[in-house]
């Protein structure tokens, strides 16, 4: 621990000097540029920035602008160009201007304005991840995942490594809806596609400055420039930090951000129109700790979750994430007809992140959570388009990834001991028919966490009956492996049975080989477990065999050991696909019905055998199928003016998998049946070339069905909510530009983001642990001039300082010590961005 702190101290003054460096190389760089072809041009006019793959715009038009059209934005959903009319899929496109304008730099920021697409970051290590009702944050190395994340065409879907930065992007593409045929096995409910800009022939650049409260700073900036005649060079940068919302009173602070992040991409034009772009990635994380907060009070004796924490560990607690990759994407023209396309990835990322899992000052839920892995994987895909009725592409894709979860835990047994008695007196009722609860309240009493000071009840020093000291320094952990290889085969074409009727299909076989395994490290030594053993030893003394509350856990306190590394695997093949009929009913409008099969891969699990057995027993999961039946209208009126996007959907999911507590042990089980039928709209008016707006809206029933048998622990799920898949959620904004005097423009921009009641846990619905319906509303505005080349501005989120909530339960409501995590509070600056 204490060796840790000291590694996150160190290196504060290196990262400030190395911000400081990125900030005033950025600052300089168009500044000096734009200042050398001012005064070489009469002119003086700025050259176009850098080429983006989005034509068009998503919100707001320059005041200079005569025609505006809102339905132009060019996207690859299908692997080849289109305009997103032309998709016959639910997919919102967010063009780089988009994130721009409303201040999107944080896939959370991006989640509230995408309808049926919830994100929810607790931190880079662990996010959650929820299209239409289905959601992915488990961050074991060994569990698939349901949605996926790709980056420049490369899947970065692995949990701990799925959050990234968004800076310097042409569009983000959030498909809605299994999407195996397109983007393999981890789209089993939906896509996030980030597309970065790419480097071409102009020279080009810009900048974004914001500064404010909570000593927060954001830049970013890109530079692009031709080296030759077919090379052509581009960097950008991203630096985002703020010290933390929320005061520690055991040191530090809390729910604070430390991101820097690089890109360098180069584009080589090999000839005609084939070219070949290397794209490498860098970030690292370092911010303080989550703010778990339990509702017992602080050392001030203040139970407002949404005030200072007082949480053990203090400046220890944190993240430190680093990820890095290199992709290559080549496009080579074979013939008027034929273009081959290869996709090449190499990523890793390595991070270790501590935190309080108690949400107090209580030494008691000390858990670490490292993790580590790298990936490699190549696509060649053959795309075809003469012209003709028949458009598609068909291909192969291998891709191995390959990581370890390591979670270390550490406690004070007097504290320990005080935060299990409640699960004590649970195991004492599920005994003989209760037989021994007068016994257990005896032994046990009913002891308080905390003392009437508001500091830690350290009075328990020795195990009842037994008599044997506690361990104030008691420390354990586990790691869980993971690794997968997959091969696979793809195609996917459209047929245009008349000029209006169009029948895609689509198909992709996987062969694919999964490992997996997991090793407990016992307490030994002078960490040794008093509290489990004593268990053991007393069950044995009572005629029951040895007893624990997670399985039989001695020699340890909470983790059941494995005498060694268990391993499981599982070799399957596999089939998803989809079959679209899509009906353009004009030039401005296509109508579409869908089926489609998602799939998620068997999931190999360690089961703790209910005591007194001993051990675990190895579980392959059956894998889990989502049927997508859905229906779609989209286009544009008004010559343009207004676009819409309005989609309805059923999901049948079979063999859904669910974390559970049931007879002492906690299980990775089949809960069965869930079904999410739904329904999702866009619209966006441009009344004028200066003012438009947009909706963004969703409604969703994402509910538990018919529980599966054997597994009574789920047999009150059904009609229950599943986690993070509110009802309702909307997001609505604005763009006004107001013209000024000669060169200046003037600008509002409002957004409010909205989402009806949310439970955090996966059925057994408790209503301690939901957040009811809340709008957060978002304010920008400003000023341009000098052509637009220039912008300065106040921005403020959440202007309203609305408290909510972003989390419940976590890992503390295991232990009966739910934790809540709060959203961030209002946050006000200034900006300043240029470009040439």
């Amino acid at each position: 621990m204490s060796n840790q702190a000291t590694c996150r101290k160190a290196p504060v003054a290196g990262r400030r000097w190395l911000a400081l460096s990125i900030q005033m190389a950025l600052l300089g760089t168009p500044l000096a540029v734009h200042a050398q072809q001012t005064d070489s041009s009469t002119n003086a006019n700025a050259q176009t920035p850098a080429k983006s793959k989005t034509a068009g715009v998503s919100v707001g038009q320059s005041a200079s602008s005569n025609v505006v059209n809102l339905n132009t934005i060019v996207v690859n959903a299908q692997k080849r160009e289109q305009q997103v009319l032309d998709v016959p899929t639910a997919i919102t496109a967010l063009s780089g201007d988009f994130l721009k304008k409303l201040g999107i730099t944080t896939m959370e920021d991006l989640g509230r304005y995408v309808p049926g697409v919830q994100v929810q970051v607790q931190s880079p290590n662990t996010p959650s991840l929820s299209i239409r009702g289905i959601t992915i944050d488990d961050t074991a190395a060994n569990t698939p995942s349901r949605v996926s994340v790709f980056q420049d065409g490369v899947d970065i879907s692995s949990q701990s490594g799925s959050i990234v930065a968004l800076y310097d992007l042409a569009d983000v593409e959030v498909l809605r809806g299994p999407q195996g045929t397109l983007f393999g096995r981890a789209a089993e409910s939906g896509a996030f596609a980030l597309n970065s800009n790419r480097a071409d022939d102009t020279t080009s650049g810009g900048f974004t400055a914001q500064v404010g409260n909570y000593d927060s700073h954001l830049l970013t900036g890109y530079f692009n420039t031709p080296v030759s005649s077919n090379v052509d060079a581009r960097i950008a940068v991203y630096d985002n930090e703020h010290e933390g919302y929320i005061p520690n009173t055991e040191g530090g602070r809390l729910d604070g951000a430390d991101t820097k992040a690089v890109r360098a991409s180069v584009h080589i034009k090999i000839n005609g129109n084939s070219y070949y772009d290397i794209i490498a990635n860098y970030e690292r994380d370092a911010p303080p700790g989550t703010d778990f907060r339990s509702a017992l009070p602080n050392v001030y004796g203040s139970t407002n979750i949404y005030g200072a924490a007082s949480l053990y560990g203090g400046n220890e607690l944190g993240i430190r994430r680093k990820i890095s990759s290199i992709t290559g994407l080549g496009n080579f023209v074979i013939n008027d007809a034929w273009t081959l396309s290869s996709t090449t990835g190499l990523r890793r990322y390595d991070s270790d992140e501590n935190f309080n899992a108690s949400g107090t000052q209580a030494p008691v839920l000390q858990f670490g959570n490292s993790q580590g892995e790298h990936q490699i994987s190549q696509e060649l895909r053959l795309n075809y388009d003469d012209g003709g009725r028949f458009t598609g592409f068909f291909g192969v894709n291998f891709f191995y990834e390959s990581g370890h979860q390591t979670v270390p835990f550490n406690t004070n047994e007097s504290s320990l001991l005080v935060a299990i008695t409640p699960l004590v007196k649970q195991l004492a009722e599920g005994l003989d028919g209760g037989k021994y609860l007068g016994l257990v309240d005896d032994l046990f009493g009913s002891p308080s966490l905390l003392n009437s000071n508001y500091q830690p009840n350290l009075s328990e020093t020795t195990f009842p009956v037994l008599g044997t000291p506690l361990n104030p320094n008691e420390s354990e952990g586990y790691t869980n492996y993971g690794s997968s290889r997959s091969y696979e085969f793809f195609a996917d074409g459209t047929f245009h049975v008349t000029d209006s009727f169009d029948i895609t299909a689509g198909l992709r076989a996987t062969h694919e080989q999964i490992w997996a395994g997991y090793q407990v490290y016992n307490a030994t030594g002078p960490n040794a477990a008093v509290i489990g053993p004593a268990f053991a030893e007393l069950g044995e003394l009572l005629g029951l065999g040895p007893l624990g509350l997670n399985g039989v856990t001695a020699p340890n306190d909470i983790f059941a050991p494995t005498n060694g590394l268990l391993t499981n695997s599982v070799t399957n093949n596999s089939v998803v696909g989809r079959l679209i009929g899509s009906y353009h009913i004009n030039d401005d409008t296509n109508a579409y019905l869908s089926v489609s099969r998602g799939r998620r891969p068997e999931d190999l699990t360690f089961n703790v055998n209910a005591a007194p057995e001993l051990g675990y027993t190895k579980t392959t999961l059956p894998a889990e199928i989502l049927m997508n039946y859905e229906a779609g209208i989209k286009g544009s009126a008004d010559q343009g003016k207004f676009a819409y996007d309005v989609s309805a959907y059923y999901y049948r999911y079979t063999n859904f998998q669910s974390q559970v507590y049931q007879d002492a042990q906690y299980l990775t089980v089949n809960s069965g049946r869930a079904t999410a039928p739904g329904l999702e709209t866009s619209l966006q008016e441009a009344f004028t070339p200066n003012f438009d707006v947009f909706l963004n809206a969703a409604y969703e029933h994402a509910r538990y069905g018919t529980p599966a048998a054997g597994t009574p622990a789920v047999d009150d799920f059904e009609g229950d909510h599943l986690r993070l898949a509110p009802d309702v959620t909307a997001a609505v904004g604005m763009n006004w530009s107001i013209p000024l005097n000669n060169d200046y423009l003037g600008y509002v921009r409002p957004s409010y983001t909205w989402r009806s009641k949310t439970w955090f846990e996966d059925g057994g619905n408790m209503e301690t642990l939901t957040q009811g319906a809340f709008g957060l509303l978002n304010l920008r505005i400003g000023v341009t001039f000098d052509h637009q080349h220039w912008d300065a501005g106040l921005f403020a989120d959440n202007l309203t300082n609305k408290k909510y909530l972003i989390d419940a339960g976590n890992t503390g409501a295991e232990f009966d010590l739910p934790t809540y995590i709060p959203g961030a509070p209002r946050t006000f600056g200034v900006s300043v961005s240029g470009h040439f």
